[in-house]
């Protein structure tokens, strides 16, 4: 893999650490704003639900500006919001630095993603892109952990400082060594929405919006469920998050391994694993021992899913990469804003351990998707344009012949 491609996974790992670094200081976060830990999901979901509803139109917007310099202001924002988020007098402000960058997050992905594919062959894309969204991997082993340790050794404000340290180095490392990424004719936006005609673009991402959910559902409380179900300390929480995010490089790496041989058998397997290791966590979730060695399990399979999405949606729009792209981190996003949201409502209304059972359910939705498969009929149309195309020439000629002879 060329260097260029661990750079911009370094990237990604400092937006990841951004947006995923508020699920391990949650808990702290609500008791020192003095709000519900459903309420401080919003930190979560609020972030998510942005990106949901403006990822397309941000990267539509800005898709004739040179990637990098693209890149790194996104980069520059996110550095910024964590600056804001650490000085934050209350949990108001606190939500608004947090949205800052949310609104040009799916640009830093859907350009790093494509940029990635485009530097290898083909066959080689997924685990080019697998190496770039490893740096979602390696923030949940390094990132997520080290702001939850870093606020229960420090601060909660401390977290954040953390965070934007590591967007400033990511800043900088994009703009000393990734060549710079000028815009071609091809990514006019008029010609990229043609991608939006196909019928099974649409069911991947509902598949993967469904699926992001199921895993969000539960993973996105993850802290409170060690803590309130298997007893853990604020440390012991921490090990736990780097437990699972140190099997969530393998696994990543894995996914994309596999995704290169048969993408379809690989989504269902994954679903498929990820039910089983909520199962498990539901049935053994209150003893340490076997709970350690679940979170390795769930780390394991939990990362690829964003692989998978990314994989399924950009390859039915080969013409658009970056639009599908676009679309698969708000669809994504979205599934994430629906599983925290609706994770916080079985909590508050049933208690942390139910709701594992929601996940299930996702999962086995999206699982049901994966058999769906919708025919896509322009070929057709554009034949009958041609034939008709054809016949007015064939018409035109006869005409002329007919002319000659008179």
């Amino acid at each position: 893999m060329k260097k260029s491609i661990y750079v911009l996974a370094l990237g990604a790992f400092g937006i990841i650490t951004t947006e995923f670094g508020v699920i391990g200081i949650m808990p702290t976060i609500a008791r020192e704003f003095n709000v519900s830990i459903d309420t401080a999901g919003w930190l979560l979901s609020g972030f998510a639900l942005t990106i949901a509803l403006t990822g397309p139109f941000s990267v539509m917007l800005t898709s004739r500006i040179n990637r990098k310099l693209m890149m790194c202001l996104v980069l520059g924002i996110f550095v910024l919001s964590n600056v804001l988020s650490a000085v934050a007098p209350n949990f108001t402000v606190l939500m608004i630095a947090r949205i800052l960058p949310a609104f040009l997050h799916p640009v830093f992905w859907a350009v790093a993603t494509v940029a990635a594919s485009k530097q290898v062959g083909p066959k080689d894309a997924p685990k080019a892109v697998s190496v770039v969204l490893g740096g979602l991997s390696v923030a949940t082993v390094l990132g997520v952990p080290i702001t939850t340790y870093v606020a229960e050794l420090i601060n909660w404000q401390a977290s954040f400082i953390l965070s934007g340290v590591i967007n400033l180095i990511a800043f900088v490392a994009l703009a000393a060594l990734v060549p710079t990424m000028p815009v071609n004719e091809d990514a006019a936006p008029k010609g990229q929405l043609k991608a939006l005609r196909r019928g099974q673009l649409w069911v991947n991402l509902m598949a993967t919006m469904i699926m992001i959910a199921g895993m969000f559902a539960t993973y996105g409380y993850l802290a409170e469920y060690l803590g309130k179900i298997s007893r853990m300390s604020g440390k012991e929480i921490s090990l736990m998050l780097l437990l699972f995010g140190t099997t969530g490089i393998a696994g990543n790496w894995l996914t994309g391994i596999a995704l290169s041989k048969n993408v379809i058998l690989t989504t269902r397997l994954f679903l498929l694993s990820l039910v089983l290791a909520h199962l498990l966590a539901y049935t053994f979730g209150g003893l340490f021992v076997p709970m350690a060695i679940i979170i390795s399990i769930w780390g394991f399979v939990h990362t690829g899913g964003f692989l998978i999405g990314q994989t399924r949606s950009t390859a039915e729009a080969p013409e658009a990469p970056e639009l599908a792209a676009s679309l698969m981190v708000s669809f994504g996003n979205a599934g994430v804003t629906l599983g925290s949201l609706l994770g916080g409502i079985v909590i508050a209304w049933y208690g942390i351990h139910e709701v594992i059972w929601l996940s299930i359910v996702l999962l086995m939705a999206a699982f049901g998707l994966s058999f769906v498969y919708v025919k896509q009929p322009a070929p057709a149309a554009k034949t009958g344009a041609v034939i008709t195309e054809e016949a007015e020439e064939e018409t035109e000629m006869a005409s002329a012949l007919e002319y000659s002879k008179d």
